[in-house]
């Protein structure tokens, strides 16, 4: 006895994968930057090859201590950070992490920071040369340093002068851009992203915050301010990432608060072609792949063939 069309199609394996500016991932879930180290880390707490991306922690050319502690601090809903850009440097990552990760079944995209422009220049045109990275992605918006990439995304013409630098650099590799919130409209950035040859664009980062400890008179973060992220941020970011969506052509990437596979559906409904997942990764590990596991079990409870059909199926009130 043959099984009916719509029979067929529940039973038929959805189509997840997604293609970002001329890369192929095999499912819309990646792992945002700092929230994942650089992803071998994680090895023993889910499988890697499960997910369509990690985006490791930030490199810049040399290795950077980062912030003296307390530097993490838990909100109501969320975190505050003020981590500062520590990481082991490019050339460390690409002898030491890179060759353990390219034994996974998954993309690696490598989040660049720097102080100055040619900061950028010089690790992109360095990872432009090593086989094994799919794309890079342009810190311009973490908001806990005292210099650097946050003073180029407070003018979309800085934005636009830095992306387009970094592109001219980044001659083998796709660039991401990563957008700050802590802006007017991100919109014109967005399209400043776009016009300086972007390939595609990740938002948003995290909101600049604070908290006091009343006891002490003390911030709770030796930086003082920190980044907000969590669950807290999400309606503001996938309010953001759906107006960057309108303003842009290239893809968009949508990260903030994502927790769960609804979580991602709305931001992929609201335009985003893949998601990243950040610090639900604290709290549960494995929250990627149970995201990337639940947008299987969506697609097929709702007869959906290609997860492609989701992304920007927003639909008005009639």
């Amino acid at each position: 006895m043959k099984n009916s069309p719509a029979e067929n199609k529940t039973l038929k394996a959805p189509h997840l994968a997604v293609d970002i500016a001329g890369v192929r991932f095999k499912n819309p879930v990646l792992t945002a930057s700092g929230t994942f180290g650089y992803g071998l880390e994680f090895a023993n707490l889910m499988d890697l090859n499960s997910i369509g991306g990690i985006v490791v922690k930030g490199l810049s050319m040399t290795p950077i201590k980062g912030n003296p502690p307390p530097r993490v601090y838990e909100t109501a809903s969320g975190m505050l950070n003020a981590i500062g850009w520590q990481n082991i440097g490019a050339t460390e990552f690409v002898t030491k992490k890179l060759p353990a990760l390219k034994n996974y079944d998954t993309n690696i995209i490598v989040n660049i920071v720097g102080f100055e422009l040619n900061d950028y220049l010089e690790v992109t045109r360095f990872l432009n040369d090593c086989p094994g990275i799919q794309a890079l992605e342009l810190n311009i918006s973490c908001p806990n340093v005292n210099k650097g990439g946050f003073h180029f995304n407070k003018d979309p013409k800085d934005t636009f002068a830095i992306t387009a630098e970094t592109k001219k650099a980044s001659r083998h590799l796709p660039l991401w851009v990563k957008l700050s919130p802590n802006v007017t409209d991100i919109r014109e950035f967005a399209k400043a992203c776009q016009d300086a040859g972007a390939d595609a664009i990740s938002l948003i980062n995290t909101f600049v915050g604070m908290a006091i400890d009343v006891e002490k008179k003390r911030p709770r973060l030796r930086f003082r301010t920190g980044g907000l992220s969590g669950p807290a941020i999400k309606p503001i970011a996938l309010r953001m990432v759906w107006e960057a969506c309108q303003a842009v052509k290239i893809p968009v990437i949508g990260v903030g608060g994502i927790a769960n596979t609804r979580d991602a559906l709305e931001f992929l409904i609201a335009g985003a072609r893949a998601v990243e997942v950040g610090t639900a990764n604290f709290y549960h590990p494995d929250a990627s792949q149970r995201i990337a596991l639940g947008l299987q079990e969506y697609c097929r409870s709702h007869n959906v063939d290609d997860i492609n059909e989701m992304v920007g199926s927003l639909r008005a009130y009639e």
